[in-house]
């Protein structure tokens, strides 16, 4: 038992969280690939498996690896992260491989691994936020030297992830926001940026639909035509066969392994896993993983709140409203109560960019938990010194 608390850091409700998350992603991932492993891998299903175990178990590394940083160094990494983040947002828009008309991707040279690089760029400006945050508290009403230093990277950085990742986009300046908001940045300022943000965007979707009315405009266009009008068309089949899944699971589910629309999702073990976890436990199986989520956000208000420093908690808020944000998202997606988005379920999903990010905010956020916890301990042995 010392060994593994000398390692495990932070929030032991929030490392339950992540084990249970990891648990559910591996039954997930193996049920949803079985068409995909006959399709691709010639009906090696342990592939996926495998390569699951895999990158969860680099996950955890990186968990226990990041939470044994001060969170104080994240404040200093966030220059650097947001410094390399926006030239390779820019590389990945101008040079990436274009999969369903969207440039996502970069190639990682040598290895050939590849990288959603926007998975990155949402810690790297979520950890700067709020570090101009806290550092500017004493001039927290200033335009120019304080809401101009946030924004402009927060709108640089929404701006180059929006073309090709509309969703990604939107969670990250909502997230942003809020933390502007939390850290007492006028209201009048993120009032003038929402507006300015919608008539920008406005905008800019109406020339690009008079200009060309295909490529990733006409993807958004017709998502949001198909979920108001309900047509049968590719969008329209994958939420159908999701519906299909949460029906089929009932209120127990099918069992473990015995899902029968894995065979026609698209992308059942991604941006439609929910609703395989469904049909394969039920919605009471649904039920237990929105509240693990639910919960994470839940853990995390905590450390926000016995913090003592600024930044801290700003880290803490951002990121885990980052991750329960993408998965409301996901989950809100599989039960047709919004547009297709192509969001990830964090930990659960099956792909390697999405898991090592979200193990890399876990971290941190384990990393604040921890520093929290020590200074409290440093705070009541004072106190305690003091009083004898």
């Amino acid at each position: 038992m010392s060994v593994i608390s000398k390692h495990i850091r932070g929030d032991r409700v929030i490392w339950m969280v992540i084990i249970f998350l990891s648990m559910i992603s591996i039954l997930a991932v193996y049920s949803s690939t079985g068409t995909l492993a006959y399709k691709v891998r010639g009906g090696n299903t342990a592939y996926y498996l495998i390569k699951q175990l895999i990158l969860l178990s680099i996950g955890i590394f990186i968990i226990i690896a990041t939470s044994a940083i001060p969170y104080k160094y994240f404040s200093r990494f966030s220059q650097i992260f947001l410094f390399i983040s926006i030239p390779v947002l820019a590389l990945t828009l101008v040079t990436g491989p274009s999969i369903n008309e969207a440039r996502r991707w970069l190639t990682v040279p040598g290895i050939g691994f590849t990288i959603q690089p926007s998975d990155f760029a949402k810690l790297a400006i979520i950890m700067y936020v709020a570090r101009i945050l806290s550092l500017r508290q004493d001039k927290i009403a200033e335009f120019k030297s304080v809401f101009l230093q946030i924004i402009w990277p927060v709108i640089l950085v929404c701006g180059l992830i929006m073309p090709a990742n509309l969703s990604t986009a939107a969670i990250l300046f909502v997230t942003s926001m809020t933390l502007m908001f939390v850290g007492r940045i006028p209201f009048k300022f993120l009032a003038l940026t929402i507006a300015g943000g919608i008539v920008v965007l406005t905008l800019f979707i109406s020339i690009s639909l008079y200009l060309d009315k295909g490529g990733r405009i006409g993807t958004w266009k017709n998502r949001i035509e198909n979920y108001m009008s309900g047509e049968e068309n590719e969008e329209s089949f994958q939420v159908n066969r999701a519906k299909i899944a949460i029906v089929n699971g009932g209120l127990i589910g099918r069992g473990p392994g015995n899902s029968t629309q894995r065979n026609y999702l698209p992308h059942p073990y991604s941006d439609f896993i929910y609703a395989i976890i469904i049909e394969e436990y039920g919605l009471l199986g649904g039920v237990v993983l929105l509240f693990l989520y639910i919960w994470l956000f839940f853990r995390a208000g905590l450390i926000v709140r016995q913090s003592s420093r600024t930044f801290a908690a700003l880290l803490a808020l951002g990121l885990s409203m980052g991750l329960v944000l993408q998965a409301m998202i996901n989950m809100a997606v599989a039960v047709n109560l919004v547009p297709v988005t192509g969001q990830t379920l964090p930990l659960v999903s099956m792909g390697g960019s999405s898991i090592l990010s979200t193990s890399l905010a876990l971290g941190i956020i384990l990393s604040v938990s921890h520093g929290v916890q020590e200074e409290k301990k440093e705070t009541d042995k004072n106190t305690e010194t003091v009083d004898g």
